[in-house]
């Protein structure tokens, strides 16, 4: 196969990953400034789960090696991220009631960023994928 067939198969592949279900499809016709900022805020959250992750390593969830390699390291790190989570979600119960923040930089906005990061963190830990 020539390099422009390559390339020509390459971007058909391509658009068979873009295509979306019919229920996406309606949901982005419908609300469209919503599906638009669903998919910012997305953007955002990736963002930060790799700044983190860069700064943090797999030690973190893995709890001190770096991949899990049974049900009971996995079972202890599924374990620290629901501390973890409930820190978070304390967090954002005291900023919802005292309406204060103390610490800068740490808003509403990024609490419920890390819950959900947390949230898709213990997914892929529970799916296999927390290693190089």
């Amino acid at each position: 196969m020539d390099s422009r067939k390559a390339w020509e198969f390459s971007q058909e592949k391509e658009v068979e990953a873009v295509k979306t279900s019919p229920t996406v499809e309606a949901f982005e016709t419908e609300y469209p400034e919503l599906s638009e900022e669903f998919k910012q805020i997305t953007k955002e959250m990736y963002e930060m789960f790799a700044a983190k992750h860069m700064d943090y390593g797999l030690n973190n969830i893995a709890l001190g090696g770096d991949i899990l390699n049974n049900k009971d390291d996995k079972k202890f790190s599924l374990t620290g991220l629901a501390i973890r989570l409930t820190d978070k979600i304390s967090r954002l119960k005291n900023l919802l009631v005292n309406g204060k923040n103390y610490v800068k930089g740490e808003g509403m906005e990024d609490t419920f960023i890390d819950i959900a990061n947390y949230g898709i963190i213990g997914l892929l830990v529970g799916r296999d994928k927390w290693k190089k």
